[in-house]
């Protein structure tokens, strides 16, 4: 059982290593899941003296006022060998014999941390303590509890260290080690109340009574630790410490221990509770219900650390791998990156993702509507055909047909078509422009480099105009190649004026009469609906052909080939992650680290069971 301790020790340590001591976080906190035993008291309660008296070691700082200023979490290790020493987490190579050097090392760390204001950190100092007279037990000396600020210290510092406390011992898997003095009224007794707030069963309190040899002659605390006043669901223990004349004398450690043992053991009072007295008791009996918490709490950790670990990688896949340090790295990173936005706009263009089809509402809607909306007939209005027939004639009418009349009606009407063509091309490259900002929205990799996000959005905008200005110039050609060159056979189908009993040799005048100037606009309207449902096929083809199919070929080769020509500073400044995203990917990675190491180091112990 003793692994059991041993095991939320290491995991203390390497909780605390990575900033992990149960404040307030944006990370997954592995402390506040660990049992723990918090030791609360008021100053001058006794509780400096308790936990000297469980390591049988003179090693805590003393002074007046507030002298607890940081947690310390105190490790106790019991070895075979016949020598005792300590050891900080902060000096992970350094071992300390003299433990009045231990002393000093508490206090400088403590002002290491808070300066010597006399203010107060939750940073917890670990202190780890090998002994062949202490039994495996961890505890937690939390700062002792006051009601008035000494010179120094903001007027905030009581409340300060309330919260600090009761952070630490609200959680539910914090044992609580309530000191509390004899010779005052239990009543104010500071880690009563606090307890009591926290823990009103009192299923994880234990009250510990110190000073019970310095009550008043003709008092004792018999009724309280027999548990019929202010009874908890533990039986309360009491310790006899060293007195201050004591310590100033500097006597034993182990001296006191046996004059401890022989106070409860010849006094008429307490000798029948001698058997679960002092504070060699008090360890053992906290060490052994440590280890059945522990025993209890391994399923649920397990769990814990298990989802938390799934939650962990599920983040950091989010937030994408870190930068690469070499050019080839960047390169790579770049190029990959890059083809995963191309995927997702080809995904769209091809219907795996939406948007694409809204290409095909172009061709379908947008473009036959358009071409819907010609004015034709006011290119074929009677006075316009009698006006470019006229013209077309010059000085000479013509024979038998006004065929360049027909043409430049025809060409007017034609070059009409050119606006539709034109508007289809730009709605085209509007939708492509809304598909790659979509696309780059939904590349997370590109979240963490906001230059590369500017520079592929950049690339493949410029890419996309390129291809609008090869279209808008191969879909005009199609409009100006159908003004250019009439399909002939649709006009030898057409009946002629003799055909139906026309006579040639009418006076020229006769052949501007309405009826033929009417019957001409029907022709030329004829021919031009024919040419439009033409275009309405190729228009889309010549798009599609120079836009989309084009996007999906070539959207980024010009970029990738600029890209062979950048130096390593050049790559580095477009994989320019926010520092903040750099940070929390380390922390992350850190927190995952510990909670693996977590989980394989409970899982051993679990199989040991």
């Amino acid at each position: 059982m003793e692994n059991l301790i041993s095991l939320v020790n290491k995991i203390q340590r390497a909780c605390t290593a990575l900033g992990d001591h149960g404040e307030e976080s944006a990370l997954p906190t592995l402390w506040d899941s660990l049992p723990a035993i918090a030791v609360v008291g008021g100053q001058s309660s006794g509780k400096s003296s308790v936990l000297e008296s469980i390591v049988g070691k003179d090693f805590l700082p003393r002074g007046s006022g507030i002298v607890t200023r940081r947690p310390l979490v105190l490790q106790l290790h019991k070895v075979d060998e016949n020598r005792e020493w300590a050891e900080f987490m902060h000096l992970p190579r350094k071992r300390f014999t003299d433990f009045a050097a231990v002393r000093k090392e508490i206090a400088d760390e403590t002002d290491r941390e808070t300066g010597r204001s006399k203010q107060i950190s939750s940073v917890p100092i670990h202190l780890s303590i090998y002994s062949p007279n202490v039994v495996n037990l961890t505890l937690i000396d939390l700062p002792g509890l006051t009601k008035v600020a000494v010179e120094g210290q903001s007027d905030s510092i009581v409340q300060d260290i309330e919260n600090m406390v009761r952070s630490y011992i609200e959680k539910p898997n914090c044992i609580i080690l309530a000191i509390s003095p004899a010779n005052q009224d239990l009543a104010t007794s500071d880690a009563i109340k606090i307890s009591r707030e926290v823990d009103p069963k009192g299923e994880r309190t234990f009250g510990v009574l110190t000073k019970i040899d310095l009550m008043d002659k003709g008092t004792d605390a018999v009724d309280i630790l027999e548990g019929r006043a202010f009874k908890l669901q533990y039986p309360w223990i009491g310790v006899v410490n060293r007195s201050q004349a004591d310590i100033n004398k500097n006597v034993d450690m182990m001296a006191a221990r046996r004059r401890e043992r022989d106070f409860w053991t010849h006094s008429p009072e307490y000798k029948h509770l001698a058997h679960r007295m002092g504070s060699e008791y008090l360890a053992k009996m906290l060490s052994k219900h440590l280890e059945s918490v522990i025993k209890s709490r391994i399923p649920g950790l397990q769990s814990l650390i298990s989802k938390t670990i799934v939650e962990l990688e599920t983040e950091l896949s989010r937030l994408g791998k870190p930068v690469a340090t070499d050019a080839g790295g960047k390169l790579y990173m770049i190029m990959e990156i890059s083809r995963g936005f191309d995927q997702i706009f080809k995904e769209h263009l091809d219907g795996v993702r939406p948007g694409g089809d809204k290409v095909y509402n172009v061709f379908d809607n947008q473009l036959p509507a358009a071409m819907k909306r010609l004015q034709f007939d006011r290119h074929l209005s009677m006075d316009n055909v009698r006006k470019l027939i006229t013209e077309a004639d010059g000085y000479q009418p013509h024979l038998i047909a006004p065929e360049q009349g027909y043409r430049r009606l025809i060409e007017s009407c034609l070059t009409s078509v050119r606006g539709p063509a034109e508007a289809a091309v730009d709605a085209v490259h509007a939708i492509l422009k809304e598909l790659v900002h979509k696309s780059i929205n939904e590349t997370m990799e590109l979240r963490q480099y906001p230059t590369l996000r500017v520079e592929v959005n950049n690339a493949a905008c410029e890419a996309l105009e390129r291809m609008r200005e090869e279209s808008k110039r191969a879909t005009l050609q199609l409009v100006d190649m159908e003004c250019g060159y009439l399909t002939v056979e649709f006009f030898r189908k057409l009946p002629q004026d003799v055909e139906k009993g026309g006579n040639p040799t009418h006076s020229i005048f006769d052949r501007y009469n309405d009826s033929y100037l009417r019957r001409i606009g029907t022709t030329v309207l004829s021919y031009v609906n024919m040419v439009c449902a033409s275009l309405g096929n190729s228009i889309p083809k010549s798009i599609v052909y120079c836009q989309v199919r084009e996007a999906k070929r070539t959207l980024l080769d010009h970029f990738f080939t600029e890209l062979g020509g950048k130096e390593a500073k050049q790559l580095g400044k477009m994989l320019d992650e926010d520092p903040a995203i750099m940070q929390r990917r380390q922390n992350l990675a850190k927190r995952l680290e510990l909670y693996r190491n977590a989980q394989a180091e409970i899982d051993t112990v679990a199989w040991a069971k």
